[in-house]
Order: C-alpha cells, then sequence, then structure tokens
C-alpha cells in the first residue's frame, strides 16, 4: 500500500492475515528475504541510534582538508567544509530513518484511530469521517505534501508533518473496514451478550485487530517515504543545512560533484540500502500475509 499517493485501492472487505499477528515475526524470519531485510534494517537502526556516539562531531569544519578523497583519516573523504562524511552519513541516518518512522507512526496512529471510531461509530460520524478520507485518498499525496510544506514553511518538523497529514487517509479506509467487520466476530458479540458498550468494545476488541492490519499495511509504505524524504529535503524542503541528512547531503554535494564525486557515496549508500530493508521486508509480508493479494 503506497502511503503517499492513491496508488493501491484499500478494498472495503477487510484483508485476513495467513498468521496471527503475533506470529508474523516468526513468519518474516523464516522468510529469507524477510530475514535479510529484518537485519539489513537491524544494522541500519543500530548506526542511527549508536553511530553518532562513536563518531566525530559531523559540523566539525576543516578547510585546510575540503574535498579530500577517501582515506584512512577519513573513510569516506570529506565534504567542501572539510566535514568528514563518516560523520556526517551516521548523523544523517539518524535524521533520515527517524523522519520516516516518524511519518509511519503518526500517519498509523492517526489512520487507525480514525478508521476504528467511523466503523465502531457509524451514522453521522461515519458518514463525515469517511467522506474526509475520500476526499484526502482522491488528492495526489505527493502533491498535497508539497503543498502543505510551501503553507508551513521548509523544515524537518514541517515535512513530517506535511508527509503524515498526507499519508493518512489510505490506513483509516483499511481500518474502517476491519471495524466494520468485526460485529460478528465471537468475542465482538461475547461482549456485547456481557453487556458491554460500544465504546469498551471498540478499545478493547476492534482496535487490537485492526491495529496488526494497520501496521502491515503502514510497513508496505516505508520505503517510499524514506524516498520521499530524501527527495524532498534534496529540493530543500527537509532538515536545513548544516543539519546532516542524506537527502540535503546529496544535494550540497551537486556543484563539486565533478571534482569530488566521493560526497555521493555515504548518503547515495544509506538510501539504497534502507530502501532494499524496506523492500525486502515487504514483499516478505506480501508473502505470509494476503495483505497484496487482498489491495
Amino acid at each position: 500500500m503506497s502511503l503517499l499517493s492513491p496508488g493501491v485501492t484499500v478494498v472495503e472487505t477487510p484483508v485476513q492475515l495467513r498468521t496471527p499477528t503475533g506470529s508474523l515475526w516468526r513468519g518474516l524470519w523464516r522468510h529469507r528475504e524477510g530475514r535479510i531485510g529484518l537485519l539489513l534494517g537491524g544494522v541500519l537502526l543500530l548506526v542511527a541510534a549508536f553511530g553518532p556516539l562513536l563518531t566525530a562531531d559531523p559540523n566539525a569544519t576543516d578547510y585546510a582538508n575540503q574535498l579530500q578523497g577517501p582515506s584512512g583519516a577519513h573513510w569516506l573523504g570529506t565534504d567542501r567544509a572539510g566535514r568528514d562524511l563518516v560523520a556526517r552519513t551516521v548523523a544523517g541516518a539518524q535524521a533520515s530513518l527517524g523522519a520516516a518512522l516518524l511519518v509511519m507512526a503518526i500517519s498509523t496512529a492517526v489512520g487507525l484511530l480514525v478508521g476504528v471510531i467511523a466503523g465502531s461509530a457509524g451514522g453521522a460520524v461515519d458518514a463525515v469521517l469517511t467522506r474526509i478520507t475520500d476526499i484526502l485518498l482522491g488528492l495526489p499525496g505527493l502533491v498535497m505534501t508539497l503543498a502543505l510544506v510551501g503553507l508551513l514553511g521548509p523544515g524537518f518538523v514541517n515535512l513530517v508533518l506535511a508527509m503524515s497529514i498526507s499519508s493518512w487517509a489510505g490506513l483509516a479506509r483499511l481500518a474502517r473496514a476491519v471495524a466494520r467487520s468485526s460485529g460478528s466476530r465471537p468475542d465482538v458479540l461475547a461482549a456485547r451478550m456481557a453487556g458491554a458498550g460500544r465504546i469498551r468494545i471498540a478499545v478493547g476488541h476492534v482496535l487490537p485487530a485492526a491495529a496488526g492490519q494497520v501496521l502491515v499495511a503502514a510497513t508496505l509504505g516505508l520505503g517510499e517515504i524514506v524516498l520521499a524524504l530524501g527527495g524532498l529535503s534534496f529540493l530543500g524542503l527537509g532538515a536545513q543545512p548544516p543539519t546532516a541528512e542524506w537527502g540535503n547531503m546529496l544535494a550540497s554535494a551537486r556543484e563539486t560533484l565533478a571534482s569530488a564525486p566521493h560526497q555521493l557515496i555515504g548518503p547515495g549508500l544509506g538510501l539504497v540500502l534502507t530502501v532494499l530493508a524496506a523492500t525486502l521486508v515487504s514483499d516478505a509480508l506480501r508473502d505470509v500475509t494476503d495483505l497484496g493479494n487482498r489491495a
């Protein structure tokens, strides 16, 4: 499922997982591509979390050593300000991966909440929330993101907020479908017979059932989020210099690309490996669930 554009239609019938949510990780680990993707993603997350503690200051300038090629002192070389590109690539991993996971978390939470409320409440509440969701799904997500960033102004926080706003609608549609189909489930029927109210049923039964499927769907769009963040930062709409972020590192390297192409190695490799990990996990998820076949 694409989180940035309505490239995949979310059907009204909820998707059923072949394995319970608790067994999903085991299914991914047994899947060869899924295992590789999880390991690669885990390494990237470890680098983002702990790498800055082991590297130099990514913003420390040394104009006497600007645009130096890879060497023992600077494994990936330096940029035009003499800053170490290993340190900046590692710091960029923290910014880029952190932004992508934050967008995924916000859009998942909003989509899950809106969808469960709409599907559980029904009536006018469902009608209003569904119309809002349909309107957002009908708009190109990337164009909406660009418009929101233009309105809010460039910057890391504004870009994350804009992408989150343009990404939750498809997940809300899926959560609503799960909520609407939950009325015939044995646990929900038992809760109604026991006198449980609508809110208690929604929170205790519908929300956990929808959460697993929405999270799977959100994970399928993680690679696209990473690419979109990098592309928009490349255009100057994300984190602003001197903050290290893979997209703006690639943009900064343009002016001296002919004489110092080594500047592309760190951020370019980071983006490629991140998208590769997300793609492998997404393909594995499609194999261990019915989500890709039903979307």
